[in-house]
């Protein structure tokens, strides 16, 4: 790839200065089509042990994050990696600068969730410039700026749309097809948000006793899913049901309800998604109804899908993960699958 890039450079520079015959310019079209198919190929993977790999985490303040940079970590040493591991606390700006300094000291691989879809979009380009294959992991990026497939090896993550699906069909069984629902959406511009909130809202459009009276963005945190839930709870005193985008702000919500004098699991009905311990206690305890799965164990399947790669197998442009489903007809035997 660099030899043919180098040769594409000379050539170039040899068209600017000489005239063109006829022929030399079809040649000259014919290798500049070459060049540019060149240019949209991914980055190899080299074969070599260990293989310096940057992961970019998003923040480390709830379960499902920690647990996410865990699977990492354990899969470092018997995936031959050295990896180098940031915390961007939240920010987007943060997480670019991390990974632009991961891109300056050449790692072999970069593996991280993107905070949100359009900021972290360009950085995953710089990285293919600098010839460094990119593997997005739980969220993914703006596909009108950086495509799977031709900008990055591929998206590991569940189908955010199909989670968001399951869990209005379960509220509007739970529900008798009749509530009035708070939405606690998760941060604002992430695809995790954008993709629940778009599968949650399509059931519901299609149940006229089901209506969203208020939706507004707890940031997947716990505190502040029960901030906006103690807020949205004086404005809706007549809410029946939440939906929130992860367990953390379920608990919120949950603490907010109790709070407010009211019995969640009763007197307000609650579905999630994550499937943490956490979450899944409270369905236990009778207070959360159901927890979709979003399983957050990407380190062994990154790692299988970086040895794919760098033998040469074709990758799909989406690894999809298979998420379980918790309610209180299964939360006992499943409380091995919490973290």
């Amino acid at each position: 790839m660099a030899s043919l890039n180098t040769q594409s450079r000379k050539h170039a520079r040899t068209q600017q200065i000489r005239p063109l015959a006829g022929s030399l310019l079809a040649l000259a079209i014919g290798f500049g089509a070459a060049t540019a198919h060149a240019d949209d190929a991914l980055p190899k993977l080299p074969s070599k042990t260990p293989l310096k790999v940057g992961f970019a985490q998003t923040e480390s303040n709830n379960p499902w994050r920690l647990a996410e940079t865990r699977s990492f970590k354990d899969v470092a040493a018997k995936c031959g990696w050295q990896i180098v591991m940031t915390d961007a606390n939240g920010s987007n700006s943060k997480q670019v600068s991390d990974i632009q300094s991961m891109i300056a000291q050449h790692v072999d691989l970069l593996v991280f969730p993107p905070r949100e879809e359009k900021p972290l979009a360009p950085v995953v380009l710089q990285a293919k410039k600098a010839g460094i294959p990119v593997i997005l992991v739980d969220r993914d990026v703006d596909q009108s700026v950086a495509k799977a497939g031709r900008d990055y090896i591929t998206f590991i993550g569940s189908d955010f749309i199909d989670q968001g699906h399951r869990a209005a069909d379960w509220l509007v069984k739970a529900t008798g097809g009749k509530a009035k629902i708070i939405e606690l959406e998760g941060t604002t511009g992430a695809s995790a948000a954008n993709d629940r909130k778009k599968g949650f809202d399509e059931i519901i459009a299609k149940n006229p006793g089901m209506t969203i009276i208020a939706s507004q963005s707890g940031d997947f945190a716990r505190d502040k899913g029960r901030q906006v839930m103690e807020t949205l709870l004086q404005a809706h005193p007549d809410v029946t049901a939440v939906y929130a985008h992860n367990d953390e702000m379920a608990l919120g919500a949950i603490a907010a309800i109790k709070a407010a004098g009211k019995q969640p699991g009763k007197d307000i009905q609650i579905v999630t998604i994550d499937g943490t311990k956490g979450g899944m206690d409270a369905i236990a305890a009778g207070e959360l109804g159901a927890s979709v799965q979003s399983s957050p164990f990407f380190g062994p399947l990154a790692c299988d899908v970086a040895q794919r790669y760098a033998k040469g197998e074709k990758i799909p442009t989406w690894v999809k993960v298979s998420d379980r489903f918790y309610d209180k007809s299964n939360v006992q035997q499943s409380m091995q699958y919490g973290y």
